[in-house]
């Protein structure tokens, strides 16, 4: 059996850490709320561009653009979207372990395809498994992210894409449903599909009362042009918004399952501790009756 000391040593050392889990569940309950704003505020953007696009692509169905139009793929590129920091639970391990399963399936060679992690996690993960990435800095996703942040990596797939040296760009990252539910899942950001967006709109302007007739200046095409690198950026970032929201979701879990084990195992400890105390209680009380008697 432990001493008296080593027990009260572990209990106080049990005690400091579930103070600071709590202190990590709170924050990270705070940081949700802020990142649940974010991604309610971002949504109409995202549901206006698209919709523009729509417009833009119903007014002439013959117009071409290389960021529409599917090819055979050679190469593809996966962003994978992950934290810079650990203690969230599976949130890291999720995405990574449905990226293999998802490599594994479709590919034959790590020469198919690259990545471009976005945060220090996925990093990491493509250099334990020897991936070909599209840049070796780390591309942060801290709190507060801003397009900024992605600028050159979002710059980087997309004249990589026009070019032709990449076919498809597909995005994992884990989707925010709610507090304790965070869904891993991939999106294919590049080729854009024309009918999905078509598809989507229709469903938007069924709500309308009138049809409206959109004129586009200077012209179709040079609209298309700038259109369409908006609507992959936003894209990217409210996915990004999604995976931050995600993230904050499960380290408040993970904090919060930490706390509450934490306190089990004060109880536990304090169990064993009042044993030893009462233990050590007898001897004493037994040595000295013992004590008394022989003198007697």
């Amino acid at each position: 059996m432990q001493s008296m000391r080593d027990i009260k040593q572990r209990i106080n050392a049990t005690q400091k850490t579930s103070q600071i889990t709590k202190a990590m569940h709170m924050v990270s309950a705070s940081k949700l709320k802020k990142a649940e704003k974010s991604i309610v505020s971002f949504r109409p953007l995202t549901k206006r561009l698209t919709a523009s696009l729509a417009r833009v692509l119903d007014s002439a169905q013959d117009v071409s653009h290389p960021m529409l139009d599917e090819r055979p793929t050679n190469h593809t590129v996966y962003i994978i979207i992950s934290s810079d920091r650990g203690l969230a639970g599976p949130y890291n391990a999720n995405v990574f372990k449905r990226f293999e399963a998802y490599i594994e399936k479709h590919h034959t060679s790590h020469d198919e395809f690259s990545i471009a992690p976005l945060g220090y996690k996925a990093l990491m993960f493509a250099r334990r498994r020897n991936y070909k990435t599209l840049t070796d800095k780390v591309i942060q996703v801290r709190d507060d992210v801003q397009f900024i942040d992605f600028q050159s990596i979002s710059d980087r797939f997309i004249k990589g894409f026009l070019s032709g040296e990449f076919d498809k760009v597909i995005v994992f990252h884990n989707k925010f449903i709610n507090t304790l539910t965070q869904n891993v899942v991939h999106k294919t950001l590049l080729p854009i599909e024309r009918q999905a967006v078509l598809d989507a709109h229709k469903e938007e302007t069924k709500k309308n009362q009138y049809e409206r007739i959109y004129h586009f200046e200077p012209n179709v095409s040079d609209v298309l042009h700038q259109l369409l690198p908006m609507v992959v950026v936003n894209r990217l970032y409210g996915m990004i918004l999604e995976s931050k929201a995600s993230e904050h979701a499960a380290r408040m879990t993970a904090m919060k399952s930490a706390t509450d084990n934490a306190n089990e195992l004060i109880g536990d400890l304090q169990l064993q501790y009042n044993r030893a105390r009462q233990d050590a209680i007898t001897t004493e009380l037994t040595d000295i009756i013992g004590g008394a008697n022989a003198v007697n």
